[in-house]
């Protein structure tokens, strides 16, 4: 049996709190290619599961983010915690690595008012995170894009 490890080197695997606010210089990458690299490595991807599980995670970001948001602006705690916590292992996935750092952030502020009223605290973290989570999600896809061509575009 193996160790789990995260995907991403910089992310918790424990979901552990996060670092205090970043600056631009010691940001995350905003994808990691190394992390696709070690994915096509362990599973010797000389059929294109790769390329099919990136194309995938690029077609499904969109609607991971709407639901995120749907849920956070209804006051769902509990969708919100789901939404988030696929954003983020998704991300990781694929060495998206800023976007995963957002959703690791906005996850330890969700367990941190599990106890609060949904209908009060989720909102603020909408107009929190949304903004940001959204420009990093359409960046993460124009970069997975660039460097995909031919790699693992379909």
């Amino acid at each position: 049996m193996t160790s789990m490890t995260s995907p991403s080197p910089s992310l918790p695997v424990d979901g552990g709190k996060p670092a205090p606010p970043r600056t631009a210089l010691d940001q995350p990458p905003l994808v990691d290619p190394s992390v696709l690299e070690r994915l096509r490595t362990e599973l010797e991807d000389s059929s294109g599961y790769t390329r099919v599980f990136v194309a995938n995670y690029v077609r499904c970001l969109p609607g991971r983010v709407e639901r995120l948001r749907v849920s956070l602006t209804t006051g769902d705690w509990a969708g919100s915690f789901d939404a988030v916590l696929s954003l983020k292992t998704t991300s990781q996935m694929v060495g998206a690595e800023l976007l995963a750092s957002l959703a690791l952030e906005l996850e330890a502020e969700l367990r941190s008012a599990a106890s609060a009223d949904p209908t009060v605290a989720l909102p603020r973290y909408a107009a929190r995170f949304l903004a940001p989570i959204n420009r990093c999600s359409t960046r993460t896809i124009r970069s997975l894009a660039s460097r995909g061509r031919g790699l693992w575009e379909p």
